[in-house]
This record gives C-alpha cells, sequence and structure tokens, in this order.
C-alpha cells in the first residue's frame, strides 16, 4: 500500500479556488457546508443509536462526511481569498493566550514535524 500524499492547506485553497472561481457567490458553497454538517449529524445520530445504522459503516461515512465539510469550509476560505494556514495560526495563538494553553505552533515544534 502505497503512502497518500499529505495534503497542505494552501494546496487545497489553490485547488479549490480553481475549481470554484467561477462560481456567482460564495452562499452557494456556504449552503452545501450547512447541508453536509448535516450529513455529519445524521452519522453521529447513527452512531450513539439515535437513528437505526443498517450495520452501515459509520466510521468510513463519518471521515467521508468530514472530508466534505473541510471542503467548502476551505472552498469559501478561497473564494474570499483567505490563508486559512495564516488565519488558523492566529486564531490559535489567541486562543492558548485567553485559555492558558500551549498553541499549535509549539505542538508542531515539540513534535518535530
Amino acid at each position: 500500500m502505497s503512502n497518500p500524499t499529505n495534503i497542505k492547506i494552501s494546496d487545497l485553497e489553490a485547488y479549490l479556488g480553481d475549481l470554484y472561481q467561477n462560481i456567482q457567490s460564495d452562499q452557494s458553497l456556504f449552503m452545501k457546508l450547512i447541508e453536509e454538517i448535516g450529513e455529519v449529524a445524521e452519522v453521529l445520530n447513527k452512531k450513539t443509536g439515535r437513528k437505526d445504522s443498517h450495520g452501515e459503516d459509520l466510521q468510513e461515512q463519518l471521515g467521508n462526511e468530514l472530508a466534505d465539510v473541510i471542503h467548502y469550509v476551505v472552498a469559501i476560505a478561497a473564494w474570499n481569498n483567505l490563508d486559512l494556514n495564516k488565519v488558523i495560526l492566529e486564531k490559535d495563538r489567541a486562543a492558548s493566550i485567553k485559555y492558558h494553553h500551549h498553541n499549535l505552533e509549539e505542538f508542531i515544534a515539540k513534535s518535530g514535524k
């Protein structure tokens, strides 16, 4: 089995920015995001037994639905020319100060990545 490609946020933003460059507004991407969030909720309901799963592979479904959520979140960011890498690091840094915990940059540095 070959190793999967590691994805950088910037690469995904560039790819999705190119893919969705001709849409008229990011509202359609947002509506798809909401739809996918609903599908995540449905899988989680099945995992907790609130809905019947009919023997489905819920772990795989959850992964697929979360990938769809990430797809549309990053697509909205790309359509709006946001640098999610920068925004995520800045937001995490502020949260680490507010909530008195280590931040993502420190975690990455400690893990050697």
